[in-house]
């Protein structure tokens, strides 16, 4: 009996140490599915507008949109992906100077992304484009004010890591912040070239 009981533990054992994807892991995949289909919503939206509904698209009497420096601001936040990246690797590899080195030069070029951003949009609204101008203009701040919406919260999440890395919070064995920091972020610089070729450039 005693030796029956003993198998059993020891197969328990065995079960509790198969690793496994965490919920907190699984509830971000969940979220960023979610928040994925929200843009996929709206970009259909836009090109139902497009497809000759409203008339011309854009409107002649609208402002373009900038070509040229939303273009450069997009290499920022695409260089951003790889700096977090460094990050995620950092921790793994617990080395928590380089983590919280990587964490601030995220979060830095995610303001510069932002920063210029509302510069252009202010430009924007100086030459006639805004909320109420048009559908046209509507729809620009709605799918590209998203974007910056979480590119925002997300930046104040990650300030928030490196403020904990800088304590030495998380090591290569507790980390769960940081992937999950790592997830979104990703997400977030992921989708904007998908939204700058077809909103800007399409």
């Amino acid at each position: 009996m005693t030796r029956q009981t003993g198998h059993l533990t020891e197969q328990s054992d065995n079960v509790e140490r198969q690793p496994g994807m965490p919920m907190e892991i699984l509830g971000m995949y969940l979220f960023i599915a979610s928040e994925l289909i929200a843009f996929i919503t709206l970009l259909f939206i836009l090109f139902w507008l497009r497809s000759g509904l409203v008339g011309d698209w854009p409107p002649p009497d609208q402002p373009r949109l900038p070509l040229g420096i939303t273009g450069i601001n997009t290499v920022f936040l695409l260089f951003s992906g790889y700096t977090m990246h460094r990050a995620y690797r950092a921790v793994k590899q617990n080395l928590t100077a380089q983590l919280t080195r990587w964490l601030m030069i995220t979060c830095v070029l995610g303001v510069v992304f932002l920063t210029v951003q509302g510069f252009e949009w202010i430009r924007l609204i100086r030459f006639g484009l805004s909320m109420t101008s048009s559908l046209y203009g509507a729809m620009f701040y709605t799918i590209i004010g998203l974007h910056a919406v979480h590119v925002l919260v997300t930046v104040l999440v990650l300030l928030y890591l490196w403020v904990r890395s800088s304590s030495g919070a998380y090591t290569a064995e507790k980390h769960t912040g940081v992937v999950l920091g790592y997830l979104f972020w990703l997400f977030v610089v992921l989708i904007w070239p998908v939204l700058y070729v077809l909103v800007y450039l399409v």
